[in-house]
């Protein structure tokens, strides 16, 4: 992959988030296309969650090269145990190495490799790709956002220019929608929707044009979901905020969104961060 003039700050960090990206997707597509256990693990935050080898050996091939090359630098992995010694470093890399665990069991192939770089708790590197699909997006903060698959050669990604609610198509999650978000749909006034698994998907979705905004009501997303994706989104001309309009901090010491997230196309999301405003208000929902 040739970089452009601006990625050259991170060039080898890029390099290096593209590959691990690939090798720890040929990981994954290994335990899925073969019978493998499903266990249940207690998360950092104490919830019950799913989790499978392939994210195990996954999670282990991306932390111990980035360890190997970037010694000095920290990592937050969301199957790596947790240290405060991140909290020292400037630069932190943030790891998931298999978003949508779930659809992974289910077997519908919405899952991805996510690896983000932040720098004094700002995204400025993100990787996410779909073994499944073999499309990866990749961008560096100033290089732009760009899409790679088998077929065709790396393309740049910008979002829609679409404001008008009953126009924009919502990307939203495969799994049941609650009541609350069935109110915010409802609310808006949505009519399009592609119901796709794993954040990065989802937030890819906007940075190519195919949906122009997503939302996360709960606090259950992590750092790790959101800092690739918010770089390629933010390089493709969109936006991800919490529910409030605040922009994401990485590299705390807590690891969740807790105010929920709001990934957009840049031009709609003072909009849809005003119109939700009375609904969180209706929900009980402060800034935390």
């Amino acid at each position: 992959m040739k970089a452009d003039k601006s990625e050259s700050g991170f060039t080898r960090e890029l390099q290096v988030a593209i590959e691990l990206a690939r090798a720890a997707g040929a990981v994954l597509l290994k335990h899925y296309y073969s019978p493998f256990l499903i266990e249940q693990k207690v998360n950092a935050l104490d919830e019950l969650e799913e989790v499978t080898a392939a994210d195990r050996e996954a999670n282990e091939l991306i932390v111990d090269r980035l360890q190997a090359e970037f010694p000095e630098d920290g990592m937050l992995a969301e199957e790596s145990t947790d240290s405060d010694r991140r909290l020292e470093k400037d630069r932190v890399w943030l790891i998931d190495p298999m978003d949508g665990t779930k659809n992974f069991i289910a077997r519908d192939g919405d899952f991805a490799v996510q690896i983000g770089l932040a720098v004094g708790g700002e995204s400025v590197l993100g990787v996410v790709y779909q073994p499944t699909r073999k499309v990866l997006y990749r961008a560096v903060r100033g290089g732009g956002a760009w899409i790679e698959d088998e077929d065709n050669a790396a393309a740049r990604m910008s979002v829609s220019k679409q404001t008008k609610p009953g126009e924009m198509v919502l990307a939203s999650s495969r799994s049941h929608r609650s009541p609350r978000m069935e109110q915010v749909v409802s609310a808006f006034g949505f009519k399009k929707e592609m119901r796709r698994g794993s954040v990065g998907v989802k937030v890819g979705l906007i940075a190519e044009q195919q949906a122009d905004l997503y939302f996360h009501l709960s606090p259950s997303t992590k750092q790790w979901d959101t800092c690739g994706p918010e770089a390629i989104l933010a390089e493709a001309g969109g936006r991800l905020t919490d529910l409030f309009g605040q922009p994401l901090r990485y590299n705390g010491v807590r690891i969740d969104n807790q105010n929920g997230i709001v990934a957009t196309n840049g031009a709609a999301h003072e909009m849809v961060i005003k119109n939700l405003a009375p609904l969180l208000k209706e929900f009980g929902r402060t800034p935390v």
